[in-house]
């Protein structure tokens, strides 16, 4: 039996939720809570496998509280049922250990389906909500290889190593994937190093995430 907590501030629309999730003879609503706070609370008292968490919520919205209650139990399945798709939310909560997010028209034998997905370890991402972390985090990788190359001057493809050197690859890591040779790779880094002004890996990598 997958143990269900439903945390939403508008009873009506838990209740209805709860009404759909117990049509499945896999699984038990244990509780609802109205905000946050109250799912922090209520898991310390029975840990429920999976929680169904809204995100705009007073005291404690659903972002927060998704990070306080993995804090809490990293084993908690938390997926996030809203009416909200924006892609900051989205990245936010996945960020903060959400193991899917979906949208309130989801069907109900869709909701349950997923319920038990996130109980067994997946994680739920609708296409529509996968094309947007995608299209947020090109955005923000596209952010960053414009702050680095117009704060060092840096040519596109020593744009591309410096973000790797950031974010701690190897040289031989860094030729690989850019089918580079060794020695070529290694002339790209010491060009970053003399642009940088330093004369090492850590200190590199500390420079360019600052500009970032």
């Amino acid at each position: 039996m997958i143990k269900v907590l439903l945390v939403d501030d508008q009873m009506i629309l838990a209740e209805g939720i709860k009404s759909v999730l117990q049509t499945s003879d896999d699984i038990r609503v244990c509780g609802i809570a109205l905000d946050g706070a109250e799912a922090l609370e209520a898991c310390k008292k029975e840990t429920p496998d999976v929680v169904l968490m809204d995100i705009r919520m007073p005291n404690m919205n659903g972002v927060v509280a998704t990070k306080r209650i993995k804090e809490f139990d990293e084993n908690i399945k938390i997926v996030i049922l809203t009416t909200f798709d924006d892609s900051d939310y989205i990245l936010s909560a996945i960020n903060n250990g959400a193991s899917g997010y979906l949208l309130k028209d989801i069907s109900a034998n869709a909701l349950i389906d997923a319920v038990k997905n996130a109980y067994a370890g997946d994680t739920i991402l609708p296409v529509k909500i996968a094309r947007k972390i995608t299209s947020a985090a090109a955005m923000v990788a596209d952010d960053k290889k414009i702050k680095v190359k117009k704060a060092f001057a840096f040519s596109d493809r020593e744009v591309e190593i410096a973000l790797m050197i950031a974010d701690g690859f190897t040289n031989r890591q860094i030729a690989n994937a850019l089918k580079l040779t060794d020695g070529t790779a290694r002339n790209y880094i010491s060009a970053i190093y003399l642009k940088l002004g330093v004369d090492g890996r850590g200190a590199a990598a500390e420079k360019i995430k600052a500009a970032m």
